[in-house]
C-alpha cells in the first residue's frame, strides 16, 4: 500500500475513504488495535449532515505507528471476526 507522509507533522495517511462515515469504521478498527487516528477532511461548507456522507477522508496515524495500521488494514479476517473494510474504500494514490 502506498502513503503519503505528512512530514511537518509526523502523521502518515493510511487509507482513503469515500465519506466520513465509512472512515469512522476504519478509525475504529485502528483505535480498537490501540493505533491513535486522525482523519482530515475538508466539508466545504456543506451542512454537518451531508457533509458526511461526501468527500474523501484521510485516515492518518502517527509515521510510528504507520507499518502496524497497514498490516492491520491489509488483513483479512480470522474465523468469527467481523472486521472488515467497507467497500468502495480505496488506498491512497501513489505519489512516489
Amino acid at each position: 500500500m502506498s502513503v503519503l507522509t505528512e512530514e511537518r507533522v509526523g502523521l502518515a495517511t493510511v487509507y482513503m475513504a469515500e465519506g466520513l462515515l465509512r472512515a469512522m469504521v476504519v478509525r475504529g478498527a485502528l483505535e480498537s488495535a490501540g493505533i491513535p487516528v486522525v482523519l482530515n477532511y475538508e466539508t466545504l461548507g456543506a451542512p454537518p449532515e451531508v457533509a458526511e456522507h461526501t468527500g474523501k477522508v484521510c485516515v492518518m496515524v502517527p509515521v510510528e505507528w504507520q507499518a502496524e495500521a497497514e498490516k492491520l488494514l491489509s488483513s483479512r479476517p480470522r474465523a468469527g471476526e467481523v472486521f472488515s473494510v467497507p467497500p468502495g474504500t480505496q488506498a491512497p494514490a501513489n505519489h512516489d
